[in-house]
């Protein structure tokens, strides 16, 4: 939500600047503020933190704030903010406790901060460093260029996205480059030192050499880990991965009976919120609700990348489509520019690009990748009918609501 927040401020920032080719003439009488912006941002969370726990509430749910532990397979132990310990046996035992993110492993790498770091930022740093290829990297480093810090992003390959189709990797990675993001590909850190006056100086390499950086800020954003040191999960004797991911099976349960593991902190894959919610919604049907094969599939989830522009994708990627399905697959692609820049010069038109992945006779939809303004709304409804198995012959039989970029998805040759 506060990512969402920040985009929303970062879009703004862009609409600013383009409103000129539409007639406006728009003077800011000051620079983006960060700080009022995040207090605001702040005040939202909160509230809506407060929402949450009244509805608990309402609900007649007794909620203990506090760290948990296992003490047994049935038994919990937490400790409050106080210091205050108490037990809880139970039956079920649900563990959700989600992710943190990752250490670089690099030294003076305290001297940076991680994407919850970057909603603590009281101002807005001038120069920045992002180190990372993925969702969180991607996104951030956007909101940092388009609110007006300069922003280098640091990647250890030559794309970033790289579980996404080539095609959104080559078109996000252009549209970054042309928006004036400085992108270091094939890069590695050392070393970051402390330079005082909160300048920091990093050490890295990249497809130029060996080089360093002075910068406001660094921000490591080199994945997520399951949030289970604290647990003590030994105790219950739950199982884990080469990553430690809980282990669980398509009904969330664990290898001890009675407890169950969703979200980030398993290993079910897809590290969303939507989707921690969706298989939590599901386990709460089984266990309680007498759906008694209720579970979550994992097939077909649709994913959004809060970029610039948004990123949207669902299904199989084209060598995912094609590895599983050989020569049935038929690809269907559409670049354009949007009507939304038609009144604005070449060099301040953004790119829109949709790829339909298909497989057999009769064309199933098995992978659905588009960037370009308002993917992130587009794919909602799409994702729908290709999660009911819609064919091209589905997609091309919807009359096209015209002029949108989204009617390309219906009128693909």
């Amino acid at each position: 939500m506060p990512k969402k927040v920040t985009w929303n401020a970062a879009a703004i920032q862009e609409t600013i600047h383009e409103a000129k080719a539409y007639g406006f003439s728009i003077q800011e009488t000051a620079p983006f503020d960060w700080t009022t912006f995040k207090h605001k941002r702040d005040a939202y969370v909160k509230r809506l933190n407060g929402i949450y726990e009244k509805n608990l509430k309402n609900d007649k749910v007794e909620y203990l704030n506090g760290t948990a532990s296992f003490v047994s397979k049935d038994v919990v132990k937490i400790v409050g903010q106080d210091g205050q310990e108490q037990q809880v046996r139970a039956k079920k035992i649900l563990v959700a406790v989600g992710g943190r993110p990752s250490k670089i492993g690099v030294e003076g790498e305290e001297l940076g901060i991680n994407s919850d770091g970057f909603f603590d930022l009281e101002k807005q740093p001038k120069k920045v460093a992002v180190v990372g290829a993925g969702y969180i990297a991607v996104e951030m480093a956007g909101m940092f260029h388009h609110l007006g810090t300069e922003t280098h992003l640091f990647i250890r390959h030559d794309k970033f996205l790289r579980t996404f189709d080539p095609m959104i990797q080559d078109k996000i990675m252009d549209e970054y480059k042309r928006q004036g993001l400085h992108i270091h590909t094939n890069s590695s850190q050392s070393k970051l030192e402390d330079l005082g006056n909160g300048m920091k100086k990093l050490h890295y390499k990249d497809d130029q050499g060996e080089s360093t950086m002075d910068v406001d800020c660094v921000l490591w954003a080199i994945g997520r880990t399951p949030e289970i040191e604290k647990l003590k999960i030994e105790n219950a004797g739950i199982e884990v991965d080469d990553k430690n991911h809980i282990k669980v099976d398509k009904y969330q349960n664990t290898n001890v009976d009675g407890i169950y593991a969703l979200g980030d902190v398993c290993n079910a894959g897809m590290e969303l919120t939507p989707v921690a919610i969706a298989a939590g919604r599901r386990l709460g049907d089984r266990l309680f609700g007498g759906k008694k094969d209720a579970h979550l599939d994992y097939t077909n989830v649709p994913s959004v990348v809060f970029s610039h522009p948004t990123v949207g994708s669902i299904g199989l990627t084209e060598p995912e489509a094609r590895e599983k399905f050989g020569d049935t697959v038929k690809i269907y692609t559409s670049s354009f520019t949007a009507m939304y820049y038609a009144m604005m010069e070449p060099e301040d038109k953004g790119p829109t690009a949709y790829k339909l992945i298909c497989e057999g006779p009769n064309e199933r939809v098995v992978g659905l990748h588009i960037l370009g303004q308002g993917s992130d709304e587009i794919l909602q409804g799409f994702g729908v009918a290709i999660k009911m198995g819609a064919t091209k012959a589905d997609f091309d039989s919807c009359v096209a609501i015209h002029p949108t970029s989204a009617e390309e998805l219906v009128t693909m040759k």
